[in-house]
């Protein structure tokens, strides 16, 4: 176990905090992917409740003790590690992502001030992307035209239509979110914004229809959407998975929505987890970390300026997401060899041996890493949804290999 990695507790450390050594590693020749995005919390609450939070509901309550606003000191420290660490590396492009809690609620001004400092610092030479995660709420004009002078691309989470979306995604006082998130993407999606959108995230539930999810979705017409299975471990698992864990509701679910999706054709929004399972197929690179063996190159930096693996570890236990590094003190090369970072950059060398002899090992890539999690062994085990990620898989793979082969014949 590396001498830097601490407890997290009284918890005894685990894969790959405990059996992986990155000292070997590097001595057989292994190097560290550069990162090239930064998540920024710059405001660690939110104005919704939702019921799967993986932030506020689950495992890792540590938003608690962290102030709810990134200060402009973090911010500078931040910008300038990343702006050295793109120039030593010579990234060619670097993409910030302003994350929360919900984002928004940083402000017009905090916003303005980080994208200025962002663009400052990063120098002609790096290509940068700008991008805010939101719940829509406050796109105001005030906010839109903040973005707009900075060229920031908007992602938004909404569920479905509005008895799907509010079956989570609510007010702290019960009250439904859909008519305030509509009503903020009308705004995105207006002139002179609509060059902004990025596109809908949507958490999958399997009570709601996935034709209607999907086109309740396509309406806006984003330029792609996210369908995310809901963060759950072999610890704590998933809805729906409580009693049988081995059941494929959720591929179901998926197999449903994708059979809808691929009879479009060309009129069909891009389904980042469906388009990454078919390019995966192909032998391509994946575009979603839900799946594939593309290595992880992100990093979070929440509001106090400690540094974190992908935020969604939150779900698996307290302090999962820890590295113990702070922004201000730590070269981001230091960070770099953090074995959860380094776990997920290896390949096949960072699955269980299960996943390793899979047959669909190099689509899958042992799932979400997060959702592999179970207590003693850590994060070396298949993920949680395993069944409904072969099964899922090998529906696409079929439906891939008849169009290839009737293309051939043609």
């Amino acid at each position: 176990m590396s001498a830097d990695v601490a407890f997290v507790g009284n918890r005894l450390p685990e894969w790959p905090d405990r059996g992986l050594d990155v000292g070997a590693l590097k001595a057989d020749g292994w190097r560290p992917v550069p990162f090239n995005q930064f998540i920024l919390k710059i405001h660690s609450r939110c104005n919704l409740a939702c019921d799967y939070c993986y932030m506020y509901e689950l495992a890792d309550q540590s938003w608690q003790g962290r102030p709810a606003v990134m200060s402009r000191d973090i911010i500078r420290a931040a910008v300038t590690r990343i702006a050295e660490y793109a120039s030593r590396h010579r990234l060619p492009e670097v993409q910030v992502t302003l994350h929360g809690g919900e984002p928004l609620l940083a402000g017009a001004d905090l916003i303005d001030f980080l994208a200025r400092e962002m663009r400052s610092a990063i120098g002609p030479g790096v290509e940068l992307r700008l991008v805010v995660h939101t719940n829509g709420i406050k796109l105001s004009t005030r906010i839109l035209d903040v973005l707009l002078s900075h060229n920031i691309r908007v992602g938004v989470s909404l569920d479905g239509d509005g008895e799907a979306n509010d079956l989570h995604r609510r007010r702290r006082n019960g009250r439904g979110s859909y008519d305030e998130v509509v009503r903020g993407i009308r705004r995105l999606t207006t002139d002179p914004y609509r060059h902004l959108f990025g596109g809908l995230l949507a958490v999958v539930d399997l009570n709601n229809d996935p034709v209607a999810a999907y086109e309740s979705l396509a309406q806006f017409s984003p330029p792609a959407i996210d369908f995310l299975l809901p963060h759950g471990t072999w610890a704590a698992p998933p809805p729906g998975k409580d009693e049988d864990i081995t059941n494929t509701r959720y591929a179901d679910w998926l197999i449903d929505g994708f059979d809808y999706w691929y009879s479009l054709g060309r009129t069909r929004i891009p389904v980042r987890l469906f388009r990454s399972a078919i390019r995966l197929l192909l032998g391509k690179t994946g575009l979603s970390e839900q799946i594939g063996l593309d290595p992880v190159s992100f990093l979070v930096i929440e509001t106090d300026g400690y540094i974190e693996q992908v935020d969604s570890l939150k779900a698996a236990f307290a302090g999962a997401p820890e590295t113990g590094f702070h922004i201000a003190d730590h070269d981001l090369d230091k960070v770099a060899e953090h074995p959860g970072i380094v776990a997920r950059q290896i390949g096949t060398s960072g699955l269980s041996e299960t996943c390793q002899d899979c047959r669909i090992r190099d689509t899958c890539g042992g799932g979400m890493y997060t959702q592999r999690y179970r207590p003693g062994s850590g994060f070396l085990n298949p993920s949680v949804y395993c069944s409904d990620l072969m099964k899922f898989i090998d529906h696409v793979s079929a439906i891939v290999q008849y169009d290839l082969s009737r293309i051939r014949r043609a």
